[in-house]
């Protein structure tokens, strides 16, 4: 007989290949570090207009208009210095981000870390791992990781785990756009032992283990980020697509069956009744072959 692998529809094979190749959208937490950061040495401040006033006006018009919030810190970060100015490019890249204006954001993000002094770890963390984030959405994945790098030495300095996660995580990204995915696989371990509860660390992790087809290792992380997000429908397609590679056919369908009955109007949803039906049409038709003389 026949493996299914064999007969599947090279299309659905090639689609098993997704799923570390998106980068995430940057980390927008971190505003109350910024608002109550405050004036450094050698910095001012302008008593007439707060930091914090001006920052949660910006975050506020990104939800409703990111366009106009964009103009709006493109004026403050050429009109103003210190912590003004640090918050100002922070606020533009998140509106570049919202905008799909990804060298925009690299540059303001960038900025706003090459603002803050090297006594300022945890922040010059944060926004170096935005800029590399937008870098590899930019598809400019050797300057997502040249950024990164110096991200993940920042958040190790100010022994900011979660951001060093992250960071980590978007290395991993970048190393796969280059078939690196050996080296990538270290990255994702690491951000699986900084924040363990993140789910998508997990899926991650089980994405690249089955890419380097290590069923039994990414059985495991799927199992954990199930555990950590039992409604992701993402998670479901995946441990789908890891049953399948292991010829385990009936938890694969079982899979993508709780996806399609979960998100039935979805993409995910859609994609899982293809699976399940190229994975019947496939079992079909190793059925019907003779068996061998």
């Amino acid at each position: 007989m026949t493996p299914l692998s064999l007969i599947f529809a090279p299309a659905l094979l090639m689609s098993m290949q997704v799923g570390m190749n998106q980068p995430t959208i940057p980390l927008t937490d971190g505003h109350a570090e910024l608002r109550d950061r405050g004036p450094q040495q050698g910095e001012t401040a302008d008593p007439e207009a707060p930091v914090s006033v001006w920052l949660e006006e910006c975050l506020d018009q990104l939800e409703t208009d990111p366009s106009r919030a964009h103009t709006m810190a493109q004026i403050r970060r050429n009109e103003t210095s210190g912590p003004e100015r640090v918050i100002a490019n922070h606020c533009l890249g998140l509106a570049a981000t919202e905008l799909g204006l990804w060298e925009d954001a690299r540059t303001a993000f960038l900025a706003s870390r090459d603002e803050v002094g090297a006594n300022e770890p945890v922040l010059r963390a944060r926004a170096g791992t935005m800029a590399g984030i937008a870098a590899l959405a930019g598809g400019d994945g050797e300057g997502a990781l040249a950024l990164l790098d110096t991200a993940i030495a920042d958040a190790q300095a100010g022994s900011a785990g979660s951001i060093e996660a992250y960071a980590q995580v978007e290395k991993a990204r970048a190393l796969v756009m280059f078939d690196r995915d050996e080296e990538a696989l270290p990255a994702l371990e690491r951000a699986v032992l900084l924040q363990g509860e993140n789910a998508e660390s997990w899926l991650l992790k089980a994405t690249l283990e089955r890419r380097l087809e290590r069923l039994a290792e990414a059985q495991a992380s799927i199992v954990r980020a199930g555990e950590l997000a039992p409604s992701d429908p993402l998670i479901g397609l995946e441990a789908g697509r890891i049953a399948f590679l292991d010829a385990r056919y009936d938890a694969a369908r079982a899979s993508w069956q709780s996806v399609a009955d979960l998100v039935p109007d979805s993409g995910e949803g859609q994609m899982a009744r293809e699976y399940i039906s190229d994975l019947d049409s496939a079992l079909i038709e190793s059925a019907a072959e003779p068996e061998p003389q």
